[in-house]
């Protein structure tokens, strides 16, 4: 069966829904194909044991490592995408982001727009999702041409006492830039967020902050389990002329004029793989043979700061995050990274995260007096690391990069967390198999033969074909990259837009 439409979008996580409310008000003919189904709600929703140990959410589908070992990789498909989970920070790519920087293990290349050209789409990206935040506690948050449409998620009273020590160990505690309804998020359950799934308006996430506004237009639509299998294009594969996709068993064409692929770094970079013909046969936008390389996955680590005098009554905590070893003013001489507070972890939820088995007994002990911390450092884009298909399935081999900057911001933060007053600090750093904030795959550039889209996320190779989620990220860096990937697929929406007035 073929349908017509003006554009395709395939995915309607944050880099679909962002293209989709950039687009929906010119009355084209817009449809969303999505492999997942709506999230509903559930008691299993604010449930610890059942989110954590059981992985009750948790998708199924195994991805091989390079070691030939199978693995799950956390990925979540359900109408939002991965934002449905997400511990909705929103940060901004810091100015000194997206130029060429030296790096402890190896140098970032930059980007070829600066922070200035992203800066009003930052601005939308914002207003769209209803950032909490505040320009004015940071000193590396960039340039905003407005400040904060909401004011910053306020510290509970604990988390109060904890930016007073960090402030007193020298450090500039600020209030994290958050997309969320703190009132909406605990009037159905008294939890955190960070990781916990949003089945109501808790969180602004992709399906609750921009596909909402899209599919309010009568022009848009949604198409939930429809997998999509493999693009289609002309002859001469200048052009996508259909996306092929599964759902209730029965493949289906949809034909359109325009497509854009927002389905994750990962998924994004395999579904392009398989839709090889004669006119790509290294894969569709492939002519740079980047298609798929460069995979970033930010170096992180869980630290827990302990006060065994000082029990953590919070709720959700997650409110404060310090960068003052974001950039290289440091004895090191490079930049090493962020560091921001974890959700709430209760013993169940560090029962499931343990190194090694543990007794609920001991896990409840520990979390009730302990500040969880993610430290984030970033990842350098590879060639060689990469995602392949086998077979059908996708295969990961992830070249790590930059640990010792990563080192050595857990050596600065352990140091910092003793000097305010915790005499425990555990630190736990995560594999190779945990696939978080993985972007890169299908880089942003001005050279064709060095990059596979744009720097408007249009493909050099395929005249109608945009990608528009985390694949196109040139740099990892080493914030949260959800509002980075909005700004891009608003600033994509516009092009397209404008590109279409042009050819009329």
């Amino acid at each position: 069966m073929t349908i017509a439409a003006d554009i395709v979008i395939v995915g309607s996580g944050i880099g679909g829904a962002s293209l989709a409310h950039s687009l929906a008000p010119s009355g084209l003919r817009i449809v969303i194909l999505e492999r997942g189904d709506y999230l509903k709600d559930a008691p299993q929703a604010r449930d610890d044991i059942a989110i954590f140990q059981q992985g009750y959410y948790r998708s199924s589908e195994e991805w091989l490592a390079t070691d030939g070992q199978s693995f799950l990789p956390g990925n979540y498909y359900y109408v939002g995408g991965n934002s449905k989970f997400f511990g909705a920070v929103m940060y901004r790519y810091r100015r000194q982001d997206f130029a060429p920087r030296a790096h402890m293990g190896g140098a970032s290349p930059g980007w070829p727009i600066a922070y200035e050209d992203l800066a009003p789409w930052y601005d939308r990206a914002e207003a769209l999702f209803r950032v909490r935040g505040s320009a004015e506690q940071d000193p590396t948050e960039p340039r905003h041409a407005h400040a904060y449409g909401y004011p910053p998620v306020p510290d509970e009273p604990a988390i109060a006492v904890i930016r007073r020590r960090l402030e007193g160990a020298g450090v500039h505690p600020s209030a994290l830039p958050l997309a969320i309804d703190l009132d909406a998020w605990l009037e159905r359950a008294r939890t955190g967020w960070d990781a916990f799934p949003n089945t109501g308006l808790g969180k602004i996430d992709a399906e609750v902050g921009p596909l909402a506004s899209a599919l309010a237009h009568p022009s848009v639509s949604l198409v939930t389990g429809a997998n999509v299998s493999r693009l289609e294009t002309d002859e001469r594969g200048r052009k996508v002329v259909a996306a092929v996709y599964v759902k209730d068993g029965v493949e289906q064409r949809l034909s359109a004029g325009s497509f854009a692929i927002a389905a994750g770094a990962v998924q994004s970079a395999a579904l392009l793989l398989r839709s090889a013909n004669q006119a790509h046969p290294n894969g569709l936008a492939n002519g740079s043979d980047q298609l798929g390389r460069n995979f970033m996955n930010h170096n992180t680590t869980a630290m827990l700061a302990i006060d065994p005098f000082k029990p953590n009554d919070c709720v959700y905590q997650k409110t404060i995050a310090f960068n003052d070893f974001y950039n290289e003013d440091n004895e090191y001489g490079f930049p090493l990274g962020n560091v921001q507070l974890l959700g709430r972890i209760t013993g169940n939820i560090l029962k499931a995260n343990f190194p090694g088995p543990a007794p609920g007994w001991f896990t409840k002990l520990l979390a009730r007096y302990a500040y969880g911390w993610f430290l984030t450092s970033e990842d350098l884009p590879n060639p060689e690391s990469r995602v392949t298909v086998r077979d059908g399935r996708i295969v990961m081999h992830w070249v790590r990069s930059n640990m010792p900057a990563h080192e050595a911001l857990i050596a600065k933060t352990r140091a910092v967390m003793r000097k305010a007053g915790f005499p425990i600090v555990l630190s736990h750093t995560f594999g190779r198999k945990t696939t978080s904030h993985q972007c890169g795959t299908a880089r942003l550039g001005d050279d064709p033969h060095t990059s596979v889209v744009d720097p408007d996320c249009r493909s050099h190779d395929v005249n109608n074909l945009y990608i528009t989620d985390a694949s196109v990220l040139p740099t990892s860096a080493a914030v949260n990259p959800a509002l980075t990937i909005a700004a891009l697929a608003l600033k994509a929406g516009a092009s397209i837009l404008d590109r279409r007035d042009r050819i009329a």
